[in-house]
């Protein structure tokens, strides 16, 4: 939502400085720009990167025009899932997990929690993690160093999208020059002309310069920035869960363990131990003081 508002700022403020300048906007359409510069930088976007990148800087930049789906609410979610899921296992044993971790859409504990089902990667961090377990024989210790390991190729997975915009970003003010260039070159074709239409020709090559840097530091790079955030926001969710695992692998109490994982959560958005336990609970609110 953010991203959407910033985007409507940018191009307000251009316009509007513009027409404080009283500038003509129709001067600003010319659409034989735009085409140069967006199929040019389709093109290096298409030559340097692998379908799967694209559509993953596709997706990217749809989940950046939402909401963060890693605030307060969906980590106090996971604190209350992994407390349920780790008292089931405290009380009847490792092998009840079995069938959780196997099928988990069919889990009666992590059917209650769809944002967990529909992370992919989250889900198999911990039911792979967690068949591990339950297989045995495997030190905490070997379990930290493959939720690591998980963890970088995610991490390295995730990066390759936003270096792909950050390429196309790079590479819009060159186009806006390479549109400008043609621009001249229709100009200099036309210098026997009447003077106005000379002027018309300058301001559309002038127009494609100013779209590229506009798009650049405006529009795309801003979105390859936050796109960033948000990886960085997706592995810290995975460190909380890596927490939190390791600790109940280590034979810490539920509780105990969701605590810990508490404590990894990015102080901007970390719930306090007070909401954390009536969540986990299931205790009422406190009453209101006066």
């Amino acid at each position: 939502m953010f991203a959407i508002i910033g985007v409507v700022i940018v191009f307000g403020a251009v316009i509007a400085g513009f027409l404080m300048e009283h500038g003509h906007l129709a001067v600003l359409i010319q659409p034989a720009e735009v085409v140069t510069i967006g199929g040019a930088a389709l093109g290096t976007l298409l030559i340097a990167n692998p379908l799967h990148v694209i559509k993953a800087m596709i997706a990217g930049v749809l989940g950046v025009l939402g909401s963060s789906k890693f605030g307060k609410d969906r980590y106090l979610s996971t604190l209350k899932m992994m407390y349920e899921f780790f008292n089931k296992i405290r009380k009847e044993g490792l092998i009840a997990a079995e069938m959780d971790v196997e099928k988990p859409t069919e889990s009666e504990i992590f059917k209650k929690y769809p944002e967990f089902l529909a992370d992919h990667h989250v889900q198999h961090f911990l039911c792979d993690t967690m068949r591990m377990a339950i297989t045995g024989g495997i030190e905490p210790f070997d379990m930290d160093q493959m939720m690591e390991l998980d963890m970088e190729v995610h991490h390295h997975e995730a990066v390759a999208p936003i270096a792909a915009l950050s390429t196309v970003a790079d590479a819009l003010p060159g186009l806006g020059i390479v549109a400008a260039v043609l621009g001249v070159v229709i100009t200099m074709g036309a210098l026997e002309g009447p003077p106005k239409e000379i002027g018309e020709k300058v301001a559309a090559a002038l127009v494609g310069t100013f779209l590229g840097i506009l798009m650049c530091y405006g529009v795309v790079g801003p979105l390859a920035s936050s796109m960033t955030k948000g990886a960085e926001d997706h592995n810290s969710y995975l460190h909380v869960l890596r927490v939190i695992l390791l600790a109940f692998l280590k034979g810490s109490a539920p509780i105990l363990a969701i605590e810990m994982g508490r404590r990894a959560i990015p102080a901007h958005i970390r719930p306090t131990f007070d909401e954390m336990e009536k969540n986990c609970k299931g205790l009422p609110p406190a009453p209101a003081t006066h």
